[in-house]
């Protein structure tokens, strides 16, 4: 394949990936930073691409991944900011600690009520990035399996978690659609 096709493959799926970073970061700028890497990353392997027999979306997905859990790993090994109670200067204003804003919009989920946003956000890391590349990307158990890198028994577990705890935070929401 030569690189303007698979630059052209790429780009296809830029959307997807973004939405997915958006997912795994929960910042704007983390996510740009994420979807920018698993490019470059993607762009040095080009390559090697047609040897790994997978889909050109799945295999961002793996780099996206891959980027992201090693990125997190990496951070949580170095140095940790010391509590405020333990800072001596009075000068200055402790960084703000609250997290991210983070709207599920962006996944042109228009007609989407609140309640199943703030659930999907809710969801652990883990079971929220199966659900989302199961029900939104479309991604089958062993694409999955494949991008996070974990048995396909785990990703099935995952999907049924995640969707037994949207179904028990959800209760009250089905119950005024009449469904349950």
């Amino acid at each position: 394949m030569d690189r303007a096709t698979f630059e052209k493959l790429a780009v296809e799926h830029l959307d997807a990936v973004h939405r997915m970073a958006m997912q795994l970061t929960k910042h704007p700028d983390a996510a740009a930073d994420l979807v920018q890497e698993t490019y470059l990353k993607a762009l040095r392997a080009a390559d090697s691409f047609e040897e790994r027999g997978k889909g050109m979306r799945a295999w961002l997905f793996t780099i996206l991944h891959n980027t992201f859990y090693s990125d997190l790993r990496k951070s949580q090994r170095g140095p940790t900011a010391v509590p405020e109670f333990f800072e001596a200067s009075d000068t200055e204003d402790a960084p703000d600690d609250a997290a991210p804003a983070w709207d599920l919009a962006s996944l042109d989920w228009d007609h989407v009520d609140e309640r199943l946003k703030r659930a999907i956000d809710d969801l652990s890391p883990e079971h929220r990035e199966v659900l989302l590349l199961w029900g939104v990307e479309g991604l089958k158990y062993r694409e999955i399996s494949e991008i996070i890198g974990v048995p396909i028994g785990t990703v099935m577990s995952r999907l049924h978690r995640a969707r037994k705890i949207l179904m028990e935070s959800l209760e009250e929401f089905a119950a005024e659609l009449g469904w349950s």
